[in-house]
């Protein structure tokens, strides 16, 4: 099997894991927030060490072989932050209440699953709008683990099970509210599943248009802008939420963890 297919079936299973959030929402009574919270923790412990340890390092690499020593490290640390620009400028631009970044209160995600919080037609709007805002942050991370995983399928799989992780609450806040405004699963389930597609479209043009264009200094760049991207996420969304759900150490404890098996799978492959 190629690296390309390999790297889009681990994309199609970061981006869909949203179908995940959206089945645990409706065949579980109450959701284990301290389950939740190290989950959480985890996935950025994963992102963050992988991002500084692997990718980066990848894309200096990469870099300074083209660019030379002194503008090859000047290009990686500038890919790294326009990384971080593109994604932040992402966030600005989507609606706090919609933006699946903003952690919310323990007590908004208990009365998304109650009957009848606010009318039906503010429900569907919610869903639909948190749907969209998924989608349009979930595209540069496709393309982040489909270049990941490209260039190294193991690290590929690392990063993948990190992203989703980390889509799963999302899909419980698209399908959530979307069902109880319709009483209709199915279409839940489809809004949340649609939402986690624009991961293998996110990874299917950028490889479409970077393969024209594919070299040691494209790839540094791309390296180092998708680690901007997974520190961002980690920092902005993963470590908040897990926070705001968790008790005591259980956002470290879920960190470190996340960090030390991804220090062990790069050892060991």
């Amino acid at each position: 099997m190629s690296n390309v297919l390999i790297a889009f079936i681990l994309t199609a299973f970061a981006g869909l894991s949203t179908g995940i959030g959206s089945a645990l929402a409706f065949y579980s009574k109450k959701t284990n927030l301290s389950f939740l919270s190290t989950s959480l923790g985890f996935s950025a412990g994963v992102m963050i060490y992988v991002s500084f340890v692997e990718i980066l390092s990848k894309a200096n690499e990469s870099l300074t072989s083209a660019l030379g020593e002194s503008r090859g490290e000047l290009m990686t640390a500038v890919s790294f932050f326009l990384g971080i620009a593109v994604i932040g400028i992402i966030d600005k631009f989507v609606p706090e209440f919609e933006n699946p970044h903003i952690p919310r209160e323990k007590k908004d995600l208990k009365e998304l699953q109650s009957e009848e919080v606010l009318e039906k037609s503010s429900l569907m709007k919610m869903g639909l709008f948190s749907a969209l805002a998924i989608a349009i942050h979930n595209f540069p991370e496709g393309l982040a683990t489909f270049a990941s995983a490209l260039s190294d399928p193991n690290l590929g799989i690392s990063i993948a099970i990190a992203v989703a992780i980390h889509n799963i609450p999302e899909g419980i806040s698209v399908s959530v509210p979307i069902y109880h405004a319709t009483g209709n699963k199915k279409k839940a389930f489809f809004y949340s599943f649609l939402s986690g597609l624009a991961e293998p479209v996110g990874a299917l043009i950028g490889y479409f248009f970077l393969s024209f264009l594919f070299n040691d200094v494209v790839f540094g760049i791309l390296f180092g802008s998708v680690a901007g991207i997974m520190v961002f996420i980690s920092i902005d969304e993963l470590l908040p939420t897990s926070r705001k759900y968790g008790k005591g150490h259980q956002v470290i404890y879920g960190f470190i963890a996340g960090m030390g098996l991804m220090a062990i799978s790069l050892l060991l492959f």
